[in-house]
């Protein structure tokens, strides 16, 4: 059966949907010895052999990982600077290469899927399935209602108006306050710019959950295997 290649790319496990359209048209995909850079490429994996970076895909066995990212830890699979990658977290019996579904700042901390499966991550990243992520923000002042209810209706960053959010006070002290935010968007940043357009800029934020995926006890650093009724919680 005929599909699109970043679709197969994506279920072999080499990253997500839309990082495979990134390497089709960078011209890192052959098939059958021949580079293909049209995104609407069809192929039969059974019938073709499809290559990326001259390496033949390989159906590898699906594996889910919820990590609880420490801060100082940046979400990528390398890095030019030789900061820690969250992939030095991972199990050394874990054998398949795993990405990060979604983003963490290096700031930033708490819930970080990590998977080979291309097509979940691209159901759980992509918009139109309004996944809803959670957040702990402590910012350095309590906001107002109305600039909760700003971000609650959505607001404009980076010249796009964010979706509505799900906003709830949590804790506050004198000179900060934890707010918990909930989101379907992932655009970079998007919770630290959602709160410093309200003049409430944070301090320390942490994902706490994809959709009713929760982050629970794991402490920075661990992680633990998720089975099928975690993946269905997300989508909850």
């Amino acid at each position: 059966m005929e599909e699109r290649l970043q679709k197969i790319i994506a279920r072999a496990g080499i990253c997500s949907r839309r990082a495979a359209e990134q390497l089709i048209a960078e011209g890192r995909v052959a098939v059958n010895g021949q580079i293909v850079v049209e995104l609407g490429y069809k192929a039969d994996s059974a019938q073709t052999v499809i290559t990326v970076d001259g390496r033949p895909l390989r159906q590898e066995e699906k594996v889910y990982l919820l990590l609880h990212k420490p801060r100082g830890y940046v979400t990528t699979l390398s890095d030019p600077q030789g900061r820690p990658i969250v992939s030095k977290l991972l199990p050394p019996e874990i054998k398949e290469r795993l990405f990060p579904v979604g983003r963490l700042d290096l700031d930033s901390e708490g819930a970080l899927m990590m998977t080979n499966d291309g097509e979940l991550a691209n159901k759980i990243l992509h918009p139109k399935f309004e996944v809803k992520k959670t957040y702990e923000a402590t910012v350095r002042e309590l906001p107002q209602k109305a600039d909760l209810r700003r971000l609650e209706q959505g607001i404009l960053i980076d010249g796009q108006m964010t979706w509505p959010a799900q906003t709830r006070v949590l804790h506050q002290e004198q000179h900060s306050a934890v707010i918990e935010i909930v989101i379907h968007e992932g655009k970079k940043r998007q919770v630290r710019k959602m709160f410093q357009a309200i003049g409430c800029p944070v301090l320390r934020l942490k994902r706490t959950a994809y959709g009713g995926l929760k982050l629970g006890s794991l402490r920075p650093g661990q992680c633990r295997f998720l089975g099928k009724a975690d993946i269905a919680n997300i989508f909850s």
